[in-house]
């Protein structure tokens, strides 16, 4: 006996224990074969094993049913996992389709005959009613007088086979879906609901209710079968496919000469299958039929009653489904992959039908593969079921197709389709029906529409499927996506925003204005000239991008507050979807703020960095000078030291880009809350507000708004709470580096004179009250202790004050000198030649300007002198002066130190927008906190080397002090 026949008696020994020979396949043939009306569909063959000798192991059904786990079937590779470990491959093999109306059945011989057969089409003009004895087909000959032949055995394994995937199909693949024939709702049996006016009417005689229960169709139901029909002066269009020239003339005179319901479905299919245009065969004749049993085309009427949906609500959707012959195959609740082509996890599958979530899913699938899926079309009515006080009711989702050509009447282009189909391999096929098709016809693209708020709906449909088709080859790759989306009428939110800005952009350009004018005061400029011009778009720039900023952040957090906090009230506001006129308009905003506060920032760069200063030393020399100034003009050498001078210009080198925040804790805090604790995870376009979501739960795109909205909160509540903490406990208790340079200018017996503008600027007084610094340390000492003791005059310029730091307002006679004196300190050298006495002049003008500035102070030039008047309050509001110095400069008493606006010190508001801004750009174009922290790290740390180099270059070059001592 051959090793094939031992493994065949092995086999059979082992099914015998399972059922009677003729039982099993007397059940599995009179309920699970492909052939019967309620199982169209062809079936997957279950898996089997093969153990270590080569020999097929059939698994018991009992104990894989209880072992297979239902959430670990791979689709990719085909394996099942087992809850005690392991896998097992699934080996698909399928059998022959369904034959309906227009075919006819033709057995395979060399095939299992009970579910193998080809289909052969019927002549053009006739039509078969799909009533044939197919179980008589099937089961040629008496089941009674089967005998177990190698063919018998081969038919009762395919039943085997076919009864275990249909049992652990859904545990392996997705999620049971009931179908059921009965409507919902509560009607009698002689009443339809109608889902117009949601109440159930009756049938009068003598008309019946339809088997979807939503319409009367006439009692009769004689079929028109085999019989040849012509209708050539129907249409003087030529059929569009094979399989309208096989069916189409049959079902229009069937359906508009008889009661067939049957062939009036097939009619209405057949034009839907057409999805590009109505200009068809097909449509002509659906026109021209008169039966009362021709479905509509299109819903006239969607008018939804009020509803409120609650957070992560499930929409419960109901489909009417029809087979391409027109057969009404039942109601079936839409879950995850009932209408999604994609293939997922059930949860992430089903998210899409939870209130209030935005849903996106696409993929790259092969045409080959949705043909095996769904071989012929299915045609699909869509429902929404709701409860009341009365019961249950549906109400219709209208259809739909943008592609769709219409030169009909303008009525119809304001209308929405009834049916929809997702696959079509059958208007692709030539020469035979039972042939692969060519090409196919999908839905590449669902879209679900969701207009809020539901609980008052307008006159447009609250619910709206719009379906995108396209015709693929079969061996093509194609994309196919679902999505759904929710609009939510604005109301008055545009108008308010664009008040705001309006409001906001006024107030800019009146700051720019006050800015300006105060600069020209200060700078002495009497006439309008182009350098005022680019102050004023400089300053209208920076108070514009803090406009755009907020309008962006409130924005943010209003939508942010709004849709979130929708968590135990029925949903009536929705984020505004990607694309529409609110985002777009937030992202304009948003990139405005940006881009104008960089122009702000590099504003602030520019006018730091080309100040003047000059540091004024108060040290007299203890002696005469050791040598004598030699013959010939030349300045004797002096004896005090230059490095206290040296110190000082090196602490204000080194305060030049300290801040009253650490940017790298900011970052780090920043991507802390967002990334780790989570809070990113609320920024998406649904209602969950949970931190940490599951691994197999649905992600739902991420909303720009929401997400600069948790951001710049984040952000600017983070840079708060630093700036407080630092000047609040830090600078009291720990180190006020500002306040601890004006100490150590009051030590070195150095002051700092700082012309911001033309003739406005600061000074700090640094003149020692002890008249020298340049002391040994005993002597230090014993001028601190005296300090402590009040035993010596306050630090202060003026007579019993202690107020260090000033505004400084020059009369133009005084800043005139200054430049005078300055120049040589301004020039360079010139071509390959250097001036030769070029070092001796800038030394010459430096004691030169130590001398007028410190004698200026002291009061010397009457002619020059100055004043000491405290601001207005109305002048230190609008930080501007109302008197211009005429003979008489101006020292205004600061005790907020505002000399710091030459540094970045005082400017962190500025700073701190602009970080923002920048962390908030980079994220909306990228969608990744982590990459815009870096980012935004690097921009940090360039932006302060930027500074921090061409402050030092402007401090050598104005005080003197080589680059080589600034360390």
């Amino acid at each position: 006996m051959s090793s094939g026949s031992v493994w065949f008696v092995q086999l059979v020994s082992k099914l015998l224990s399972f059922l009677s020979l003729f039982q099993s396949e007397q059940f599995l043939i009179e309920n699970y074969s492909p052939l019967l009306p309620t199982n169209p569909k062809p079936f997957e063959v279950f898996y089997w094993n093969v153990i270590d000798n080569g020999e097929m192991k059939l698994p018991q059904l009992d104990v894989d049913v209880e072992r297979a786990a239902s959430d670990s079937y791979n689709p990719v590779v085909r394996t099942v996992g087992l809850q005690r470990g392991g896998a097992i491959q699934i080996l698909p093999s399928h059998c022959s389709r369904g034959c309906g109306q227009g075919e006819m059945q033709k057995l395979h011989l060399d095939l299992p005959q009970h579910c193998c057969y080809a289909c052969e089409v019927c002549s053009r003009g006739t039509y078969s009613n799909g009533s044939g004895s197919k179980r008589q087909r099937a089961l040629e000959g008496s089941s009674a007088d089967v005998r177990w032949s190698s063919v018998k055995m081969s038919r009762f394994l395919s039943g085997y086979f076919l009864l275990c995937a249909w049992l652990l199909y859904p545990l392996c693949c997705s999620a049971p879906t009931e179908i059921s024939t009965t409507p919902p709702g509560n009607c009698g049996p002689s009443q339809f609901l109608d889902t117009q006016v949601f109440q159930c009417s009756p049938c009068g005689e003598p008309r019946v209710k339809s088997p979807t229960g939503l319409r009367c169709v006439c009692a009769d139901s004689r079929n028109v079968t085999g019989q040849a029909a012509e209708c050539n002066a129907c249409s003087s269009r030529e059929p569009a496919s094979l399989w309208e020239a096989t069916f189409l003339d049959s079902s229009f005179l069937a359906c508009n000469n008889s009661c067939n319901v049957t062939a009036c479905e097939l009619l209405t299919n057949t034009v839907i299958l057409n999805a590009f245009s109505l200009e068809t065969r097909a449509y002509d004749l659906y026109a021209k039929a008169k039966s009362q049993n021709l479905p509509k085309l299109f819903y006239s009427n969607t008018g939804l009653p009020p509803l409120s949906f609650g957070k992560n609500s499930k929409i419960n959707f109901k489909l009417v489904k029809y087979d391409a012959r027109g057969n009404f195959l039942g109601w079936e609740d839409v879950t995850g992959g009932t209408l999604q082509l994609c293939a997922d996890c059930q949860s992430v599958l089903d998210a899409a039908y939870s209130f209030g979530t935005s849903y996106q899913q696409s993929c790259t699938v092969q045409v080959s593969n949705l043909l095996q899926r769904v071989p012929e079309p299915i045609f699909y009515e869509m429902f929404l079921q709701f409860s009341n006080e009365k019961g249950n009711w549906l109400w219709p989702v209208p259809v739909a197709n943008p592609q769709l050509q219409l030169n009909s009447p303008a009525s119809l282009r304001s209308e929405r389709l009834r049916r929809f189909f997702l696959v079509d391999g059958l208007s692709g096929r030539q020469g035979n029906l039972s042939n692969q098709p060519a090409s196919v016809t999908l839905a590449a693209g669902l879209l679900l529409s969701v207009d809020l708020p539901t609980s008052s709906p307008g006159d447009q449909s609250a619910f709206l499927l719009t379906v995108k088709y396209a015709k693929q080859d079969s061996t093509a790759t194609t994309q196919v996506s679902f999505a759904v989306s929710y609009t939510h009428r604005p109301g008055t939110s545009p108008r308010d925003t664009d008040i705001a800005l309006a409001i906001l952009g006024s107030l800019a350009a009146l700051y720019a204005l006050l800015k300006t004018s105060s600069w020209v005061r200060r700078s002495r400029l009497q006439n309008i000239s182009f350098i005022i011009l680019v102050k004023f778009f400089a300053f209208f720039a920076g108070a514009l991008a803090n406009a755009f900023f907020v309008v962006a952040l409130g924005t943010g957090i209003y939508w942010l507050i709004a849709f979130k906090g929708q968590q135990s009230s029925a949903v009536e506001v929705m984020v505004p979807p990607a694309g529409s006129q609110i985002e777009t308009n937030f992202i304009i905003y948003l990139s405005c703020a940006f881009v104008l506060k960089a122009v702000d920032v590099l504003h602030l760069l520019i006018t730091q960095v080309t100040i003047s200063i000059f540091l004024i030393d108060w040290e007299k020399p203890k002696e005469k000078p050791a040598f004598k100034a030699p013959a010939g003009g030349q300045r004797a050498i002096s004896s005090v030291s230059i490095w206290r001078t040296f110190l000082i210009a090196n602490e204000w080198n080194e305060i030049q880009t300290h801040r009253k925040l650490n940017p790298s804790l900011q970052l780090f805090a920043v991507l802390l809350l967002l990334e780790v604790v989570g809070l990113k995870n609320i920024t998406s376009r649904d209602l969950n507000v949970d931190l940490h979501p599951g691994t197999d739960a649905y992600l739902a795109a991420w909303s720009p708004i929401l997400r600069f909205g948790i951001a710049a909160s984040l952000w600017l509540a983070l840079g708060i709470a630093q700036v407080a903490f630092f000047t609040g406990i830090y600078e009291q208790f720990v180190e006020d580096k500002i306040h601890q340079f004006i100490d150590l200018c009051s030590m070195s017996n150095v002051s700092v004179f700082i012309l911001m503008h033309g003739c406005y600027g600061f000074y700090v007084h640094g003149r020692s009250v002890h008249g020298h610094a340049d002391v040994g340390m005993d002597a230090m000492h014993a001028c601190l202790r005296k300090e402590e003791e009040n035993l010596c005059p306050l630090r202060g310029l003026e007579a019993n004050s202690d107020i260090q730091t000033f505004e400084v307002l020059l009369t133009d006679r005084a800043r005139q000198l200054y430049d005078k004196i300055t120049q040589p300190l301004m020039e360079g050298p010139r071509g390959e030649r250097v001036r030769v006495n070029l070092h001796e002049q800038r030394l010459r003008s430096y004691y030169t300007l130590n001398r007028f500035l410190s004698s200026f102070l002291e009061h010397a030039y009457r002619d020059m002198d100055y004043v000491v008047k405290d601001k207005f309050f109305l002048e230190r509001f609008m930080d501007m002066e109302f008197q211009e110095p005429v003979d008489m400069s101006i020292l205004y008493p600061d005790a907020s130190a505002l000399f710091s606006r030459t540094l970045f010190y005082n400017n962190e508001l500025a700073l701190l927008v602009f970080d923002n801004l920048l962390f908030s750009v980079v994220d909306l174009g990228t969608q990744d906190f982590l990459l815009a922290a870096i980012i935004t790290f690097i921009v940090q740390k360039l932006v302060k080397m930027l500074r921090h180099a061409l402050g030092r270059r402007n401090l050598a070059a104005k005080t003197l002090v080589e680059k080589q001592f600034l360390i």
